[in-house]
């Protein structure tokens, strides 16, 4: 029975044996095309996906370089409050310097105001070192060559005895807060 078994399984028609021969290079060509269709669609999706990732690389490079310039931006306005916090306040003590000053000029070398002179020149003394304790400094330019960006000419005076261009008299002197100009000295220059 197993011989007569395995000759008909041998003996197929050939018919059958055809459609099978027929169908397998079609179902191999028709696998192949959907593997061929399968890959390139992959291969696109791949191709926009790397695209993507690219376009949100760049874009969490430019967020973190916009972070970055933010925070040096609010770093600086920091520094910059700190170190320049104080100039209205400084401008509104400027006045007082120059009065003191002009109080020493007015008591003169008699004897009867020298114990005043005295005290002023003291209470002029405190308040500049108070006033150098944060950064603000007095710009005294006598004898030095003018400077537009340091002083204003308020005049310009024949001086023999002085180079062109020099100062020979400061009629008020300038102040600058940790090395930006407040108030530029008013001079009088020597002509050329």
């Amino acid at each position: 029975m197993s011989s007569e078994h395995t000759q008909n399984e041998q003996v197929e028609s050939p018919e059958a044996e055809a459609k099978q021969v027929e169908a397998a290079p079609q179902e191999e060509i028709l696998d192949e095309s959907v593997e061929t269709q399968d890959e390139a669609g992959l291969e696109a999706e791949l191709a926009a996906a790397q695209d993507e990732v690219a376009q949100l690389k760049d874009q969490a490079l430019r967020a973190a370089a916009e972070l970055q310039n933010v925070r040096r931006r609010a770093e600086q306005d920091v520094e910059k409050a700190h170190k320049f916090g104080l100039e209205k306040f400084a401008n509104e003590m400027l006045p007082i310097v120059d009065n003191l000053e002009r109080a020493i000029e007015s008591c003169g070398d008699e004897e009867a105001t020298k114990a005043i002179r005295e005290g002023v020149e003291m209470t002029l003394s405190m308040f500049l070192s108070g006033l150098a304790k944060f950064d603000i400094e007095q710009l005294d330019p006598q004898g030095e060559a003018f400077d537009p960006a340091l002083h204003q000419a308020m005049s310009m005076v024949e001086a023999p005895d002085a180079e062109p261009n020099t100062v020979v008299a400061v009629m008020q002197k300038g102040y600058s807060l940790s090395g930006r100009l407040m108030r530029p000295a008013m001079v009088m220059v020597a002509k050329g």
